[in-house]
């Protein structure tokens, strides 16, 4: 498995950022090898992020490449460049 942590700053209110979450799960349920998604907020004003958790590095990188990550930027007005982080699960405390 692999874990994908993406923070971003958003020009979006955070009724308007949730109600465009809201809007796109469906479209995020449809993706073959995503396991999980969590949305966030952080402790810093503006800033949201997502956590994936992705069955494998195929899935992960044929979702990298696709509209639907594409569309991340403009749909939660993004400010600036994510900062995104992939770490390899070695080991789940619970199966």
């Amino acid at each position: 498995m692999i874990i994908q942590v993406i923070k971003f700053k958003s020009n979006l209110t955070e009724e308007n950022l949730l109600r465009t979450a809201h809007e796109r799960v469906p479209q995020f349920k449809a993706l073959s090898g995503l396991l999980q998604k969590y949305y966030f907020k952080t402790n810093q004003p503006g800033e949201y992020g997502g956590i994936y958790v992705w069955d494998s590095a195929e899935s992960l990188q044929t979702y990298r490449i696709s509209d639907l990550a594409a569309s991340i930027p403009g749909a939660y007005e993004v400010v600036g460049t994510p900062n995104i982080e992939l770490m390899e699960v070695l080991f789940t405390l619970r199966s």
